[in-house]
């Protein structure tokens, strides 16, 4: 189509387009890391959430005894 040749404004696009990408302290690179970190922080909040909280006669999924009131303070003297 344009017949396997790259001119010069080719190149300089191509190389505008990687400076953005992997520049030093580029927009794109600082959002990549912060990517990376928030993926590698997920990762240990899944790995940290395989550790059973509970004694063993209990599953995770165990229902309280007693219920919790949520009614607020105001609220009570009214009903």
């Amino acid at each position: 189509m344009f017949g396997g040749r790259i001119g010069i404004v080719e190149i300089l696009i191509i190389l505008a387009v990687l400076l953005l990408m992997f520049g030093g302290r580029g927009k794109i690179s600082a959002m990549m890391g912060d990517m990376a970190k928030g993926i590698k922080s997920f990762r240990k909040g899944l790995k940290d959430g395989e550790t059973p909280d509970a004694p063993a006669g209990q599953s995770a999924g165990t229902l309280i005894s007693e219920p919790i009131n949520v009614t607020p303070d105001k609220d009570k003297t009214k009903a």
